[in-house]
């Protein structure tokens, strides 16, 4: 049970492009505008350091856990605004030749990182026109992973994880869900939405999910609508195109009323 009831978190969705200290300046001013709007809780997109034509690019940026600029700069950015950080995605080395771990940290307000997650559920689409096929050059993460906040346990996920409901299914029982994510424009037209409202009611928990949203070198295009979705499945905020911010006020209480009333779903969980 948490012992703070309410939280104001904010997704940010970004459109990186393939300029590395460009976006990392990017996100520094829109957390920065996050927290001076009583943030204590943000969510950076997945890729939101770099989202180059060529996939590779971002497998060269790959350090060990612990070190690299990028990693130092999210503990950074947690530390000076004193919130708690899931820094989207970034770059891991991995034991696999051409290939990286595509992992989201939840960093807190110390800069210290309390959790990691590396992607279990790799990402591939081809309909002809659009090809993605990320286990070319990443390695797939084997452990569901959650961090302890004031609010709860947080289960960090990745994008294409949100297909696969039995990865929120674990315990500990998330209070929130962090969801950063480039979602393409076809698959997110599609499910996006409706994927948050599903994980959100499914596990009676908040969902943030935090997208790019527009258009990425190579004539990439993602969907946006970085959304903030209660645990009965309303939206909360949406930050629909473009860069910006989805902001809201979680009241945990009422999420503790629902699952008083509806035990069933609170205790059916995989162990």
């Amino acid at each position: 049970m948490s012992t703070v009831q309410r939280l104001t978190a904010a997704a940010i969705q970004m459109v990186s492009g393939d300029d590395l200290s460009a976006n990392l300046e990017r996100a520094r001013v829109l957390v920065g505008e996050a927290a001076a709007a009583g943030a204590e809780l943000v969510v950076l997109p997945e890729y939101f350091y770099l989202m180059p034509e060529d996939e590779r690019e971002r497998v060269a940026l790959a350090r060990p856990f612990g070190d690299g600029p990028i990693y130092h700069y999210l503990a950074e950015l947690a530390e000076r605004h004193r919130l708690w950080l899931v820094g989207g995605t970034l770059p891991l080395a991995s034991p696999e030749p051409g290939k990286m771990f595509n992992s989201s940290l939840l960093f807190g307000p110390d800069g210290r990182c309390r959790v990691r997650y590396d992607k279990i559920h790799l990402f591939g689409f081809d309909n002809g026109r659009e090809r993605y096929d990320e286990s070319a050059t990443m390695s797939a993460g084997e452990q569901v992973a959650s961090g302890d906040t004031p609010w709860g346990p947080l289960r960090l996920s990745v994008c294409y994880d949100l297909r696969f409901p039995e990865l929120y299914r674990q315990r500990p029982a998330p209070t929130l869900i962090a969801a950063p994510a480039a979602f393409t424009h076809t698959t997110g037209q599609a499910h996006w939405e409706l994927l948050l409202r599903a994980r959100a009611v499914d596990n009676l928990a908040f969902v943030i999910g935090a997208g790019q949203g527009g258009m990425h070198p190579g004539g990439k295009r993602t969907f946006g609508h970085s959304l903030i979705v209660d645990p009965w499945g309303t939206v909360l905020a949406c930050h629909e195109d473009g860069e910006g911010i989805a902001l809201a006020t979680l009241d945990l209480n009422r999420q503790a009323e629902l699952r008083q009333r509806l035990p069933t779903l609170q205790h059916r969980r995989l162990d």
